[in-house]
């Protein structure tokens, strides 16, 4: 069964690539959900216009780049990947009776956090985020937003109590990072680290002082 990724329109699609190559290098399926207000977003962080007959193309530009912008090593496996249109409100993963996983969001706006929230499902990244929460199954809401206001406050912790768990994009530096890379390694492997998916993107504490090795 796969993942479904909804990409929202926050910044910080360098988070959504790394948990996207993540998950396909651990040998997991992927149904991708690029919402309208993300396209834009990655078309100024990366000059990747998303295309819908172009999708396969346009992701593995995508993937194949790091948080810097510079060509990566990566060579994705697309054919784990289906993507589905964020308007087709008809698609496998608006129904509970698709069998998926679960479901992270990466990075999630606090415009997608409230929807979601509030059980609006406006395009089929909500609508798959509720049937995910209805069907009690896991999802993973990456925020991305600084400063929180008291109303985003609160449905974050309408999402928690519905079951869903909460990873800000908020990138620690015990692992010792040297590039930009390496934080948003960090933020993708915690998502990952919530959905129970095992990785080796970043170093974990290991209880003393420079201790610790990447996991393999």
């Amino acid at each position: 069964m796969p993942w479904i990724v909804g990409v929202s329109g926050a910044s910080g699609t360098p988070y959504a690539a790394a948990v996207l190559r993540a998950l396909l290098e651990a040998g997991e399926d992927v149904d991708l959900v690029v919402s309208r207000a993300s396209r834009l977003t990655l078309l100024d962080e990366t000059g990747i216009s998303f295309r819908d007959a172009h999708w396969r193309e346009d992701l593995g530009d995508w993937l194949a780049r790091g948080a810097d912008g510079k060509p990566d090593t990566f060579a994705p496996d697309l054919g784990r990947v289906r993507y589905w249109n964020a308007g087709d409100l008809a698609a496998g993963p608006s129904s509970g009776s698709y069998p998926v996983k679960g479901m992270l969001i990466v990075p999630a706006s606090t415009a997608c956090v409230a929807g979601v929230a509030l059980g609006l499902s406006k395009d089929l990244l909500q609508r798959a985020a509720s049937v995910t929460l209805k069907e009690r199954r896991p999802l993973v809401v990456a925020v991305r937003e600084t400063p929180l206001n008291g109303q985003t406050l609160r449905q974050l912790v309408a999402l928690d109590d519905a079951g869903a768990s909460v990873v800000p994009a908020s990138p620690a530096f015990y692992a010792g990072a040297t590039h930009i890379q390496d934080l948003v390694d960090f933020v993708a492997g915690r998502v990952l680290d919530a959905a129970g998916v095992r990785h080796g993107l970043y170093r974990r504490w290991k209880g003393e002082l420079g201790g610790g090795a990447r996991d393999e």
